[in-house]
């Protein structure tokens, strides 16, 4: 019995050290301190406006009678994802919106389910309130391929036309439960960010670009929107392409040839039930219209257009 006791004392010993290690450890990784207000938004570029579900940011530029122009950033980059792309649209005349999806960039950080509807109202609250002409061109880059491809399906009448950058196919939830995924994000936090580099071909020349995604990162509710997103949007890729085919846009489907992130093979899969103007880009990856610019941006023009 004594035995047992003793045995009793270290157990919760050793459990009481490991959670305090794994605490302290969790508290030093954590770049989650500041919650994010309006004087940190004070000398931030674009706009902001209230929306149903909190403050978004973006920008909005163009002639007010001009083609508007929907850009949709991907899973955790926020708009300036679309640095070049939007400008130059811009300056072809397009009326151009680029934002940054909830807790993500400057926007709000609801603690809610980031799942369709989340991010369907969103973009549906942000057209509705800018007064948006349509129906609306969407571009959407890696998840936000994703997230007009569900959007077009639920509103398509507020669709023109439809471009996909490297558009996620299927989203893999994770196996492990929510908080251990919760904890792990937290304590490679570092790892998050360094990884944005492996989205292109030659990392060498985009020396900056892990410096500017990391000021989001210090926001508290950044890594509860990619951890929701992972686990609450659902991984439907074939059945909402079908459904985006039935809407019967007009759709391009850009894909870096070098894509490591999503290889060139998944447009395979979304080509077998989607109908698209496919154009490959040689010498890009995961975001060709940053690697190769002149080349997809004058095909976005020329597919606007037609």
């Amino acid at each position: 019995m004594k035995i047992l006791k003793v045995s009793l004392i270290i157990i919760l010993f050793l459990t009481g050290v490991t959670a305090l290690i794994m605490f302290s450890f969790y508290k030093y990784n954590d770049k989650e301190k500041k919650i994010l207000t309006a004087a940190d938004r004070k000398n931030i570029g674009g706009d902001f406006i209230k929306l149903s579900r909190g403050i978004t940011h973006y920008q909005l530029e163009g002639p007010a009678n001009g083609q508007v122009v929907v850009l949709v950033h991907g899973f955790s980059v926020p708009y300036y994802m679309w640095d070049g792309t939007y400008e130059y649209l811009v300056k072809n005349g397009f009326r151009v919106l680029r934002y940054d999806t909830y807790g993500r960039g400057y926007s709000d950080r609801p603690d809610a389910v980031y799942n369709q509807e989340f991010y369907n109202t969103q973009l549906l609250d942000l057209i509705n309130a800018l007064k948006l002409q349509g129906p609306v061109n969407l571009a959407g880059i890696s998840f936000g391929g994703k997230l007009i491809t569900n959007f077009t399906c639920q509103h398509p009448n507020l669709v023109n036309k439809v471009i996909l950058i490297d558009p996620v196919y299927q989203i893999s939830k994770p196996t492990a439960p929510k908080f251990f995924t919760l904890y792990n994000e937290a304590v490679n936090s570092d790892e998050r960010a360094t990884n944005q580099l492996n989205d292109f071909l030659n990392p060498k020349n985009h020396p900056d670009w892990v410096k500017k995604y990391l000021p989001q990162m210090s926001y508290k509710g950044f890594r509860n929107a990619l951890i929701s997103t992972q686990y609450d949007y659902k991984p439907d890729g074939r059945q909402s392409n079908i459904c985006l085919n039935s809407a019967n846009k007009k759709i391009l489907l850009i894909w870096g040839e070098q894509d490591k992130t999503l290889p060139l093979r998944l447009s395979d899969s979304i080509r077998s039930v989607l109908k698209v103007d496919f154009f490959p880009v040689a010498g890009a990856a995961h975001l060709p219209s940053i690697e190769k610019p002149d080349t997809v941006n004058s095909k976005i023009l020329s597919f606007l257009k037609g």
